[in-house]
């Protein structure tokens, strides 16, 4: 792994754990073992580096929602955006760390607004193309519903509850929209 990656892995684990405000850059030097000098060639600032993570979340946001949906029902859609979804979930916790906290943090949310917002116009859009074949007249509120399901989920499950029942909620929300 290059430094460049290796800067941008340390620094998504710190900044998902301490948080952006709590994580000076001197830290994420020091874990890395480069110098300052590097982050400012490779990404600017600090705020440059927080981009380019949240840039390649999106990217694998990208991915869960690209899977083929030819010759499948919406609801099969679902069923397969949801299983996406859940092994991410459970696979990768720091990345939907790393999204929750920088999107609930005003300092972040401010450096980040304009890739948050195409972010969820993405999501919104994708979620609801699917939902226009079930239901047309409510597709965009079903579709936010969805969203704000599955975001209550990982909510639940990276921080409220340390015993939360994931594998019995997968099986929930697969009957629900299967």
């Amino acid at each position: 792994m290059d430094k460049r990656e290796q800067l941008i892995e340390i620094a998504t684990k710190l900044f998902s754990e301490k948080g952006y405000e709590n994580t000076p850059l001197s830290v994420v030097c020091e874990k890395a073992n480069v110098s300052k000098g590097l982050i400012s060639h490779h990404f600017k600032s600090k705020d440059g580096l927080l981009r380019e993570i949240f840039l390649r979340t999106t990217n694998l946001i990208v991915e869960i929602n690209s899977f083929d949906k030819k010759n499948k029902s919406p609801n099969e859609q679902l069923v397969e955006l949801l299983e996406s979804f859940f092994s991410q979930l459970e696979a990768d916790k720091l990345f939907f760390q790393f999204n929750l906290n920088m999107i609930v943090q005003p300092s972040t949310r401010e450096i980040l607004d304009d890739l948050i917002k195409e972010r969820s116009s993405f999501i919104l859009e994708k979620t609801k193309e699917i939902f226009d074949k079930i239901d047309a007249e409510n597709a965009l509120v079903k579709s936010h519903l969805f969203i704000a399901e599955l975001d209550g989920i990982a909510l639940s499950y990276l921080g409220i509850y340390k015993d939360f029942p994931l594998k019995e909620i997968k099986e929930q929300i697969m009957k629900k929209y299967a």
